[in-house]
């Protein structure tokens, strides 16, 4: 038994656990969804599929990276939704919902056919500096800001049903970045572009919840579209103890509670459920234990905080 596991299963002893499950808390409280993301290489995985296709913890799916434009058009003329389709087939085997991601990124240019749209898209990916300047991406350095206006008219024109949202990393908190992403959709909606929504990544570190995260979260809401938690983690300083376990509880409950005392936001995605294929470990050194299950699918004390939060 890994240290995480053997904390987790002490811990939860003494944890009231409710029988419901995530989804099913977040539908009683008024939202569309609670979700994850996924990856093909997952799908080998039997253990690991079965929950995913657990209806009462995730009615909703993201593909973190067979969506992108390098992973569908890899060579220029050179097109394969192959990955995209496997993870829409997994979502549809169990009646749940899809986030397509995404349109536009900076370093993973968009998926062109945007056609399997089942509930939202985030058709403009990572669009800003944290001082709340334009990235210096290949589609503004060509066409400066005309791009965003650009896609999310083409988005609506290939998918008239779908939700189209703008997404991106510490907005969490009021701040630079996140001023400019509010005036962006004001300038939008001035304009008449379609956008639908904001997804607010949630990428967070233990401890480090912002303590404005919930009226930003209003701020986005007033703005008149709807808010989405798109990507939610939150990763710790290994290895992983108690108290930084206890931590990591409170703060999902925190960023749950957030969404839930917001009416406009519709629902909550994790960047995938399970330690075992985090993205933190291979991006920040020494960091990891971020998800609510571990590496062994066993749940952490972060579920009994989704839990509190939603109830």
């Amino acid at each position: 038994m890994t240290r995480i596991a053997a904390l987790s299963t002490i811990f939860l002893a003494y944890l009231p656990y409710s029988l419901a499950q995530l989804n099913t808390l977040a539908q009683k409280a008024g939202k569309l969804y609670f979700g994850t993301a996924t990856d093909n290489p997952e799908l080998s995985n039997t253990a690991y599929v079965a929950q995913l296709g657990n209806t009462s913890d995730f009615h909703q799916i993201t593909a973190a990276n067979s969506m992108k434009w390098d992973a569908t058009e890899p060579s220029r003329g050179t097109f394969t939704f192959s990955g995209g389709d496997a993870i829409v087939a997994q979502a549809q085997a169990h009646k749940q919902l899809i986030r397509g991601h995404n349109c536009s990124r900076h370093i993973a240019v968009p998926l062109l056919d945007i056609t399997k749209g089942r509930l939202s898209w985030d058709v403009i990916n990572e669009p800003f500096n944290d001082d709340g300047t334009f990235r210096d991406s290949v589609f503004f350095t060509t066409t400066g800001t005309a791009y965003i206006s650009t896609a999310l008219r083409a988005a609506r024109a290939a998918d008239p049903a779908a939700k189209l949202y703008i997404n991106d990393f510490n907005i969490e908190g009021t701040g630079a970045k996140s001023t400019a992403m509010a005036n962006l959709v004001k300038q939008l909606k001035a304009e008449n572009v379609p956008i639908d929504g904001i997804g607010v990544q949630t990428h967070l570190i233990v401890g480090q919840v912002p303590s404005t995260f919930q009226q930003n979260l209003q701020n986005f809401a007033n703005l008149g579209v709807e808010v989405a938690i798109t990507e939610l983690d939150i990763r710790m300083t290994l290895p992983a103890t108690t108290a930084l376990l206890t931590q990591q509880m409170k703060d999902y409950q925190t960023v749950i509670a957030a969404c839930k005392a917001v009416s406009g936001c519709v629902g909550v995605t994790l960047w995938d459920w399970t330690d075992k294929f985090s993205w933190v470990p291979g991006t920040f050194a020494g960091q990891g234990a971020a998800c609510p299950w571990d590496e062994n699918f066993v749940k952490k004390p972060a579920y009994q905080g989704i839990v509190n939060g939603w109830n």
